[in-house]
């Protein structure tokens, strides 16, 4: 027998629920707007880290326990920022591949020189210990900082709305799956239609736009 609350319990009247004012769906994307606004706000404020941070997160679809882990000689080649990159998934332990666009290189080198080290050194150390990255906690913290500096709800977005918000418009604009499932590093395309929230809408929208 399982054993829970009962609504009819007087010590349960008072009890909030546990997700009472929360968001507790899929976090949302950013649109192409919302992106030129957290780069605008980063930049104004001279942040060249968190600029690097924000459009690595962007390009790469990683998750922050991958992003923050992410060392010097994964990005760079030489002298210059690698068109693309691959690193191992902590979830999975399999490999991911993604690309790095040419605005999100520049920003990379920006932060790179200013930053200097070894091709060993994390990309993104800890400012509490330098022979670490930076945290998983203090990455969310920042993206809670850059969605509500342009005016979002912070309860809305999240680490995963960066992860989410290129895969989205690729899904978009071609309809691939399959594609944004490799891009995402899922091991099966069902996780790929859920995290994406691809609905029966979506597919008749698809659909429509397909003649024969």
């Amino acid at each position: 027998m399982i054993v829970g609350y009962s609504k009819y319990d007087p010590a349960m009247q008072a009890r909030p629920a546990w997700n009472a004012g929360k968001s507790v769906g899929t976090k949302r994307p950013l649109t192409q707007k919302q992106i030129w606004a957290v780069r605008f706000f980063l930049e104004r404020e001279g942040r060249l880290r968190d600029r690097a941070l924000f459009d690595l997160a962007i390009d790469s679809k990683l998750r922050g326990c991958d992003l923050v882990k992410i060392k010097i000689g994964d990005l760079v080649s030489g002298t210059d920022i690698r068109t693309r990159a691959i690193v191992i998934q902590q979830k999975t332990g399999r490999p991911v591949q993604f690309e790095l666009t040419a605005d999100v290189r520049a920003s990379l080198l920006t932060w790179l020189e200013r930053r200097g080290g070894m091709i060993a050194d994390y990309a993104f150390p800890s400012r509490v210990d330098h022979a670490s990255h930076l945290s998983t906690r203090q990455y969310a913290r920042l993206v809670d900082e850059w969605v509500t500096a342009i005016g979002l709800r912070r309860a809305e977005y999240g680490t995963h709305s960066m992860r989410r918000t290129k895969a989205a418009m690729i899904y978009k604009a071609t309809g691939n799956l399959r594609a944004i499932q490799i891009l995402l590093g899922h091991t099966k395309i069902e996780n790929t239609v859920r995290y994406l929230g691809v609905d029966i809408e979506d597919a008749l929208l698809l659909a429509e736009r397909t003649e024969i």
